[in-house]
């Protein structure tokens, strides 16, 4: 079974959900759920800078011109 490719990104349904949740608070930063949603949030994102690192990495100086141009 292959894996279902999403219509919106991880991390734009992260911040969706958080804000969603945020508004409809007065106290924000000291709930779990919220704490827990912007942990997810920044994992992805340490992700996706991660394999693009990797990516330039990998590229080499063609990478790094490419970049730079």
């Amino acid at each position: 079974m292959a894996k279902k490719t999403a219509a919106e990104s991880d991390e734009a349904r992260l911040k969706k959900k958080i804000s969603a949740t945020v508004s409809g608070q007065d106290k924000a930063q000291g709930d779990a759920a919220v704490r827990a949603l912007r942990k997810r949030l920044k994992r992805e994102q340490r992700r996706r800078r991660a394999l693009a690192l990797r990516k330039k990495h990998a590229a080499g100086s063609k990478g790094e011109a490419k970049a730079s141009a």
